[in-house]
């Protein structure tokens, strides 16, 4: 156990009114603001005050819903979102520091497309931007896209021997999304553009590259139509809870986060993806595991736990969520996040229960208490996400390589890229 250990970092996940269903009702809630921009600013704002690494915004391709595999028919709850990488575009100028890491859902969408939205988030937020990959499983949802069906599933499946093999095949699908949208990301290289007024020439074709990605259920050519983004590779990240989506993070993200419940068990889930790390030859990167919260914060003892209970009373039943549930004040809460730093958890993503309320609690108590232990960082000092998690900006993959100089000069392949998806 590290006498001294590195300075946490921190992160909050933005979602509608806040993570308790009730959250919509509380006096200081905005319900009538949740889809517009001032509502989104305000909170990035408030997070970028308490000096946070970044800010995680939620998506889906389905509405909210108590259940986890299909839609419901409540009306009592927050239902309806607004598209979160759009959302990440609108508020990156308002912002100068904080990151901006907005949820697609990889198992329906086209890798080329991301792709091309994160680097241009990255570019308007000036190097702040990333990405959080979700895979769907649901059966509306890939109702919604038409282009292939999904099994029924339940929690009940998901250990059977079909269960396993849907998960190996979705997570197996977003290892691939990943590789595709890094390899467009890098291939254009950093210098490709010119911009020589005297020559006419605004880019240099050799110095764009095809990516040829041939994988199972998509093929992508390249190279990108956007040029490298400012972080070179945007941050990619993703929730984990479990073994495929723990070798996911280990095999291809810079970033996971997890759900553990204590420190014995938050030792065992880094264990295993440092294991699927070291089992893809990454052992030598950094890839961060953040550990996921839900909290509800006040100053005074019991404070929180009461507010719990009558929000749970609002919405006829007890909140219940994937990650452990924390009610307790900052200090109680800096006692948790420093013990179980030392299993080896990296950081923190924190879920406000109410919003602001909670959120406010974080960024003007909690954090205050960890930089008074020196736990936290007292100013921003790096200028890019990637900077303030200590990730270098990566080499770009293909600037080492020869380009065919034929294909080179072949403007219409050079911004050739298609996805088959395959039977």
């Amino acid at each position: 156990m590290p006498e001294n250990p590195a300075p946490l970092h921190l992160a909050v996940a933005l979602d509608g009114a806040g993570w308790h269903p009730a959250a919509w009702r509380e006096p200081d809630a905005r319900p009538g603001e949740l889809f517009t921009a001032r509502y989104w600013a305000d909170l990035v704002a408030e997070a970028e005050r308490g000096l946070l690494d970044l800010v995680t915004l939620e998506d889906s391709l389905s509405l909210q819903s108590t259940h986890p595999f299909a839609p419901d028919e409540r009306t009592d709850q927050v239902r309806g979102r607004l598209d979160a990488v759009l959302v990440a575009a609108r508020i990156a100028p308002l912002t100068r520091h904080i990151g901006l890491v907005p949820t697609a859902i990889v198992t329906h969408t086209e890798p080329f497309h991301l792709s091309k939205a994160v680097a241009t988030l990255d570019f308007v937020s000036s190097g702040r931007a990333g990405l959080r990959v979700k895979v769907s499983g649901r059966v509306d949802e890939a109702a919604h896209i038409g282009r292939r069906a999904a099994p029924e599933l339940s929690f009940e499946d998901l250990d059977t021997p079909a269960g396993l093999e849907i998960l190996r095949d979705l997570f197996g699908e977003a290892e691939d999304y990943v590789e595709v949208v890094r390899r467009l990301w890098d291939s254009w290289e950093d210098d490709a553009e010119i911009r020589d007024t005297a020559t006419g020439r605004f880019v240099d074709r050799e110095k764009l590259h095809y990516i040829d990605f041939e994988g199972r259920r998509f093929s992508v050519r390249g190279p990108s139509i956007t040029p490298r983004p400012p972080q070179g590779q945007p941050l990619v990240t993703a929730l984990a809870h479990r073994g495929e989506p723990y070798r996911l993070v280990g095999r291809s993200a810079d970033l996971g986060f997890v759900t553990p419940y204590d420190a014995a068990d938050a030792r065992t889930v880094v264990a295993e993806i440092r294991r699927a790390q070291a089992d893809a030859g990454r052992a030598e990167q950094t890839v961060h595991v953040f550990g996921d919260l839900v909290v509800l914060l006040d100053e005074t003892p019991g404070a929180a736990a009461d507010r719990l209970a009558r929000l749970d009373r609002q919405a006829g039943a007890a909140l219940t969520s994937d990650a452990r549930i924390f009610t307790g004040t900052a200090a109680e809460l800096a006692d948790l996040l420093q013990e179980w730093q030392h299993a080896g958890l990296t950081g923190f993503r924190l879920r406000p229960a109410v919003l602001p309320h909670d959120l406010e609690q974080i960024t003007r108590h909690l954090v205050p208490e960890l930089q008074r232990r020196g736990a936290f960082r007292t100013a921003y000092g790096a200028t890019t996400l990637r900077g303030h998690l200590g990730l270098p900006r990566p080499a770009n993959r293909y600037a080492t390589h020869a380009t065919d100089a034929a294909d080179a000069t072949d403007a219409t392949r050079a911004t050739d890229a298609t996805r088959t998806v395959h039977a």
